[in-house]
């Protein structure tokens, strides 16, 4: 009676021993790496490296707390993946127009104009704090008029690709229904 059900379980021990045997191999394999690396570290011990090419923040002189990285665009971390939750503290005109390196040309970008006037829905809203998802959020309850000024006024000021292409699409969604 219990040979049918002990021929049903011998693949599985046989199994089972044959992933115990493996796994205690490989511990003790584990252990002599470990035993030679301590062995190979008190005959020849690490030296302490610095590549000439490696350069840490600890390193840089201290330009001030908060300084950008030298090379590095200040309005960087409001572009790309995280333009919807980030906000750009200094305006575009901040930005010098840098010379293109093939015709010499300068940027055609618009300057912003700060002094812009400020619609009504700008201090309703505080539009100039507002990321990109929480202006999404707001859209729905704006009218073609109110997203018309704010295209105005992101236009006007900080010309932001991003915004602009969000209230763009979203007039012409509010025009179409």
């Amino acid at each position: 009676m219990k040979l049918p059900k002990t021929i049903l379980m011998y693949p599985m021990t046989l199994a089972s021993q044959a992933a115990h045997i493996v796994m205690r191999f490989q511990q003790n394999l584990a252990e002599l790496v470990i035993k030679g690396d301590s062995t190979l570290e008190s005959i020849f011990p690490p030296k302490v490296e610095k590549p000439d090419w490696a350069t840490f923040d600890e390193d840089l002189p201290d330009a001030g707390e908060g300084a950008a990285p030298e090379g590095s665009d200040g309005d960087r971390r409001a572009e790309g993946r995280f333009a919807l939750y980030s906000v750009s503290d200094a305006p575009e005109a901040a930005k010098v127009a840098a010379p293109s390196s093939k015709a010499g040309r300068k940027s055609t970008k618009p300057a912003a104009n700060t002094s812009a006037p400020q619609p009504p829905v700008v201090a309703e809203l505080d539009y100039p704090t507002l990321t990109l998802a929480q202006l999404r959020a707001r859209l729905q309850s704006l009218s073609v008029d109110e997203l018309g000024a704010l295209l105005a006024y992101e236009q006007a000021t900080k010309a932001r690709a991003p915004f602009q292409t969000l209230l763009a699409n979203r007039i012409t969604r509010a025009n179409a229904k």
